[in-house]
């Protein structure tokens, strides 16, 4: 693709921007090549400019390794090795990594796979999936389609995702984490901020929340679900521990199913009666002490 000055003003760029363009004899080059003039020159916002404005390309760059400042490439990035770019890592379709990522901010058009873990300072985004065969731990926010780690999830912003999360070992995440499908891992899960799933989520431990727990579908947990504030399933709720919500707060299971359903698609189990609870099918035989004298 051909950058000309009438098609680059047809964008509406911003006026600093287009006399750098035309200034640097930018008209008629290579789109990719544009944006790696604009790079090597510290314009990075620029570049992204031009990314976002025009698009991805079908083209596709494999590389050893990648260590730069900042990189923009519009196609699929291919790097057997491993990724360092403290700055921007802008990719315009996928990004596949044979080893880890290290980046300052890391957005990708469409699927990001790494054979290592994915560290990022203030942004990890796709407009795909996320699947690390390690841990992903950003400093600020997370936003894909689906994540899949082999490790651990840290995050300390907001994890927002229009699927489902795999996680192999434990969650924490200090802001909000919400998932549109459902959410699973191979430890704990710790969310400061609301944690919410359009479907299920189970975890191989604990599940413990400074806010709301809210599910479509069911909860269950190895250990305790303990919340700040109240916790709602749209079917059942099942710890091998306790369930607690917050002081004043309750505990609602079967909020998507008939109350006649409840005995069979909305019961409660745990250690003891959770307190506040307000609607599920709570069995006196389904108390686990019971089972455990």
């Amino acid at each position: 693709m051909e950058l000309t000055q009438t098609f680059l003003r047809g964008k509406n760029p911003c006026a600093a921007g287009y006399r750098w363009f035309v200034r640097n004899g930018l008209s008629g080059k290579d789109y990719q090549n544009a944006m790696d003039t604009q790079v090597r020159a510290g314009r990075i916002e620029d570049a992204r400019w031009l990314l976002e404005n025009f698009g991805s390309t079908s083209t596709v760059l494999e590389l050893d390794h990648l260590e730069a400042d900042h990189f923009v490439y519009a196609g699929t990035l291919i790097v057997h090795g491993d990724i360092r770019v403290p700055g921007q890592l802008l990719v315009g379709r996928s990004l596949q990594v044979g080893a880890g990522i290290r980046a300052g901010k890391l957005e990708v058009g469409e699927d990001i796979h790494s054979q290592g873990a994915i560290f990022a300072e203030a942004l990890l985004q796709a407009g795909g999936s996320i699947k690390a065969a390690w841990g992903v731990e950003v400093q600020g926010d997370i936003r894909a389609e689906h994540l899949r780690t082999g490790w651990a999830l840290h995050c300390a912003g907001k994890v927002e995702l229009r699927g489902e999360a795999i996680i192999g070992q434990e969650v924490q995440v200090q802001d909000s984490l919400q998932c549109a499908k459902g959410l699973r891992a191979g430890a704990d899960i710790e969310v400061q901020g609301l944690l919410e799933t359009g479907q299920g989520m189970t975890a191989q431990g604990h599940i413990v929340c400074g806010n709301h727990i809210q599910a479509g579908w069911g909860i269950r947990a190895q250990g305790d679900i303990r919340a700040a504030c109240s916790i709602r399933a749209g079917e059942s709720l099942h710890a091998e521990g306790e369930i607690l919500a917050g002081e004043g707060y309750g505990v609602y299971a079967g909020m998507n199913v008939q109350m006649q359903a409840w005995p069979d698609c909305a019961w409660v189990r745990a250690l003891r009666k959770p307190q506040g609870l307000v609607s599920g099918w709570w069995d006196e035989s389904t108390d686990l002490r019971l089972h455990m004298a």
